[in-house]
């Protein structure tokens, strides 16, 4: 897993700064402040809006973990598939050379 390029600190400040900041600033100025980028920002915010119920157009940060999760459990069973239909060609190879000497 690749490690993230900024700290969940520093994730959760900027989005606190910019939601209860009155009057709410632009996300621009807040990235600038913070040393951010203002697209990332503009992606944390997003985000924390989808974790929060209040876009139904992006999934949650727990059900985009699922998925992950889900992608690596299907990778390893896809693999598990192969090793299991090789060794069955495998042994079905073998038992078929057996039965032509019995």
């Amino acid at each position: 897993m690749a490690m993230k390029k900024y700290p969940a600190e520093l994730r959760e400040r900027a989005v606190r700064l910019y939601r209860e900041t009155d009057p709410r600033p632009t996300v621009a100025s807040v990235a600038r402040k913070l040393g951010i980028g203002p697209e990332t920002l503009r992606n944390w915010i997003k985000q924390d809006a989808a974790d929060r119920g209040e876009r139904g157009d992006l999934p949650t940060t727990v059900e985009r973990e699922v998925v992950r999760q889900l992608r690596r459990e299907n990778e390893d069973l896809k693999r598990v598939n192969e090793i299991l239909r090789l060794a069955s060609s495998f042994f079905a190879s073998e038992l078929d050379q057996t039965r032509r000497w019995s």
